[in-house]
């Protein structure tokens, strides 16, 4: 229900209506907004803006993990991030695009509260599913994000297509009450999740407190992973290629709207469809772990997303975007639900669950910086988001190559 709850933003704020939205607004003549006296392109600084974002969340997780370890209070801090973030979405109401810093601001803090909650709310995994059922969990967990989701842009949908039926005059008013609608949802919906879950995700520790134990404990964690060839390469393929599919599905609306002229409405119908496909790619790749294993998996929907990626610079017409979308929402949510679980059965110690996903999170969460922030230099650079494409196609054929190796590492270093 937590992904019910949470999803709301990643779909509405990050893929459908805020992207579109931002872009109109911020677009002008000439396509570039002004921050603190420097000119960018709007959808460069958009894009910098959520991978300093992911970048805050890297940098302050060990320490706030540690601290949930020490304390015992997992879901307090996973209620604290995910209150930021609703109260984040809900600001954005007031962005109307003349305060520009206004707009970056909010989805950064809906950024942080959103993936902050996220170090917490993954560590849960273990702690409430046995080992042979994580891989079910974790597919049904983004099934429910899907649906949640989607079935708030479906009355987000209703309301823009019925804007003038309405008597809305303001064509800027539901887009933004979309966006006080998902805070609303967010925080409304937690409020099962943070009901039911245990307090923490195992035994408060008995050691004091200190400022750098977060760090530290990475540093340990670390030590532990190098002697593990397997996790070692699994987690330098994940960084790769979770590059890969997290600049892309932040990214995509931007691009439909600014390089095909997608409109609003076309947009939110193109990933409201890729939702649904989402749901059946999360259960396919599950049903395809179980039947040729996790890597193997893993590998086969890395390819996917090469073919994709090198497909997408070419994209010319709206016909183009669909069929890519449809491809990405095949496998979107089965990478995603499949690197999670596959990390939970590789961790060696069970007992500090915390630990070692606030290592697996600060992976995915610099990826997500480098990730974001090279998509947003090169679209500065060069004016154009294709060429940030290019780029991408080459994280994913690193992460599938470190796949391979990692199919072939030992358990444990000799």
């Amino acid at each position: 229900m937590y992904d019910w709850a949470n999803s709301a933003y990643a779909l509405v704020i990050t893929s459908a209506i805020f992207p579109a939205y931002y872009n109109s607004v911020t677009r002008g003549e000439t396509g570039k907004v002004d921050i603190l006296g420097v000119s960018f392109e709007n959808t460069a600084i958009y894009s910098i803006s959520l991978g300093l974002a992911f970048g805050v969340v890297a940098l302050i997780s060990p320490f706030l993990s540690s601290l949930a370890d020490y304390t015992g209070k997992h879901k307090w801090f996973l209620r604290t991030f995910c209150y930021l973030g609703s109260a984040s979405c809900m600001a954005l109401f007031l962005f109307d695009g003349t305060n520009v810093v206004l707009g970056l601001v909010g989805l950064m803090g809906a950024t942080i509260g959103y993936a902050g909650s996220l170090v917490y709310y993954n560590a849960y995994l273990p702690t409430i599913a046995s080992e042979s059922e994580q891989d079910r969990v974790s597919a049904r967990g983004y099934a429910f994000g899907y649906l949640g989701a989607s079935t708030l842009l479906i009355i987000n949908l209703i309301l823009i297509l019925n804007q003038h039926k309405l008597g809305v005059e303001d064509d800027t008013f539901f887009p933004r009450l979309s966006f006080l609608m998902t805070g609303l949802w967010w925080i409304g919906f937690a409020q099962i999740a943070l009901r039911k879950l245990p307090l923490s995700t195992g035994l408060q520790s008995a050691m004091k407190f200190d400022l750098w134990q977060g760090y530290r404990q990475l540093q340990y964690v670390w030590n532990r992973v190098k002697h593990i060839p397997v996790i070692r390469r699994f987690l330098v393929s994940f960084f790769f290629y979770i590059m890969g599919v997290q600049t892309v599905m932040f990214m995509a609306a931007s691009f439909g709207e600014k390089e095909v002229h997608l409109s609003m409405d076309q947009l939110i119908t193109v990933v409201l469809c890729l939702e649904y496909v989402g749901i059946g790619g999360a259960f396919l790749f599950s049903k395809l772990s179980k039947r040729i294993g996790n890597l193997n998996a893993l590998i086969v929907a890395v390819i996917i997303w090469v073919l994709i990626c090198a497909g997408a610079y070419f994209i010319e017409t709206p016909v183009h975007f669909y069929v890519a979308a449809a491809f990405i929402g095949l496998v979107m949510g089965g990478i995603q639900a499949l690197s999670r679980s596959t990390f939970a059965k590789l961790i060696p110690d069970k007992t500090h669950n915390a630990g070692y996903f606030s290592f697996y999170d600060v992976c995915e969460r610099l990826a997500m910086m480098f990730g974001l922030a090279m998509f947003g230099y090169l679209d500065q650079v060069t004016g154009s988001m294709r060429s940030a494409i290019v780029a991408l196609v080459l994280f994913f054929m690193i992460g599938a190559i470190a796949l391979f190796r990692t199919k072939r590492a030992p358990v444990l270093e000799r």
